[in-house]
């Protein structure tokens, strides 16, 4: 479990096809503080496992069910990427509740910058539309943010100056594609009133 608050840039190192996977190396240095084999780190919201450590970095194996529904088929070599350590029981959640698993992908559709904040709109695959409210959570590339406004197909961010400078929604531009995780209390509040719809089994 990960609070959505991005640790640290990291870049990626190596980028090695086995195939149906690929063995992810990446450059880091805070989120390996403490971190052991078999920890958890989120990548762009994605959470992976380590199964390598090496000298200020790490190597994950990432399964062809994960480059299949998220981004991280597409990174290369020199990328910058959201990392974070899996949240400790004496963690502030600063953030919110995120699990690093990615229910979809979206398109940064427009950026509109301003003299304080960015504001982006992202495309949204329709059955990830309900779980999205104006002022609710929501999980991009990793990065725990606000939802502006809920629109049919698409929503909008504020991007504060720490999030511009700290993680790499600071240079995602139109056309760029980020990971997304819908608030995962929504998803068990749709379940437990399904019990209570007349007609639902």
């Amino acid at each position: 479990m990960f609070t959505g608050i991005v640790e640290e840039l990291g870049t990626v190192a190596e980028v090695t096809d086995q195939g149906d996977a690929v063995r992810l190396t990446v450059e880091a240095g805070t989120v390996l503080e403490g971190t052991g084999l078999g920890d958890s780190i989120s990548v762009n919201g994605c959470c992976l496992t380590v199964a390598e450590l090496g000298d200020g970095r790490w190597t994950a194996d990432v399964m062809q069910e994960t480059l299949d529904k998220t981004s991280l088929a597409g990174v290369q070599p020199g990328d910058r990427v959201n990392l974070e350590r899996a949240v400790t029981v004496d963690k502030r959640l600063g953030g919110h509740i995120v699990q690093g698993h990615v229910d979809g992908v979206g398109e940064v559709l427009t950026r509109t910058p301003s003299e304080h904040w960015d504001v982006v709109e992202i495309s949204l695959p329709e059955h990830l539309s309900r779980y999205l409210v104006d002022k609710g959570s929501i999980t991009v590339d990793g990065v725990s943010l606000t939802v502006v406004e809920a629109r049919e197909s698409s929503f909008t961010v504020s991007l504060i100056p720490e999030t511009l400078a700290r993680t790499t929604l600071g240079t995602r531009r139109p056309g760029d594609l980020v990971n997304l995780e819908a608030d995962v209390l929504a998803k068990h509040v749709e379940k437990l009133l399904g019990a209570y719809t007349p007609g639902a089994r």
